[in-house]
C-alpha cells in the first residue's frame, strides 16, 4: 500500500538532534489529529530509536541518521529510522528487556519502549552496514480520547 503523504529527514548523529527528530515525527503525524497520548508514544518510539543510532550504531563518530515517515489511509503512521552504523550482532538479543552492551547508566530498555508504544516494531541489521528500525501505529484519534 501506498502512503498517502510522507517526509524524509537526514540529521547528524549528535545527541541535540534528538529532539528535533521526534519534534519533526510528532508535527507529521498531527495531520491524522491522534490524541495526547498517541503523540507521546509516537514521541517516545523516536526518541528511542534516534538514541539507540546516537549511543549504538555510531558510538565513537557521526554519522547521518535517516528518517522517512508514510501516513495511510487507513491511519497508521509508519516510521523508519535507519543508520549506516556497526549494525547489531544479535537483533533477537538486542531485543531483550534490559539487554545492554554499554553498561553504566544504559538500562537497555530502548526496544522494549519502542514495542510498548506502537502496534509493531521490526528490526533490520548487518554488521558493518547498519540497522533498520520501523515502527508503526495505527492513530485512533480524538474520536476515542474519550473513550
Amino acid at each position: 500500500m501506498k502512503p498517502v503523504n510522507e517526509m524524509r529527514l537526514k540529521i547528524e548523529s549528535r545527541s541535540v538532534n534528538e529532539a528535533f527528530a521526534r519534534a519533526t515525527v510528532a508535527a507529521f503525524a498531527a495531520q491524522l489529529d491522534p490524541n495526547i497520548e498517541e503523540i507521546s508514544d509516537i514521541r517516545t518510539a523516536v526518541s528511542e530509536a534516534v538514541t539507540n543510532c546516537i549511543v549504538h550504531a555510531y558510538a565513537e563518530t557521526v554519522g547521518q541518521i535517516y528518517i522517512w515517515s508514510g501516513i495511510y489511509e487507513n491511519g497508521v503512521i509508519r516510521i523508519k529510522i535507519r543508520d549506516c552504523g556497526c549494525g547489531i550482532e544479535n537483533v533477537k538479543q538486542a531485543m531483550e528487556p534490559l539487554f545492554t552492551t554499554l553498561g553504566g547508566e544504559r538500562a537497555g530498555l530502548g526496544f522494549a519502549v519502542m514495542e510498548s508504544f506502537c502496534d509493531k516494531v521490526r528490526v533490520r541489521s548487518k554488521i558493518g552496514v547498519g540497522t533498520v528500525v520501523t515502527l508503526e501505529k495505527r492513530i485512533k484519534g480524538r474520536e476515542n480520547a474519550d473513550a
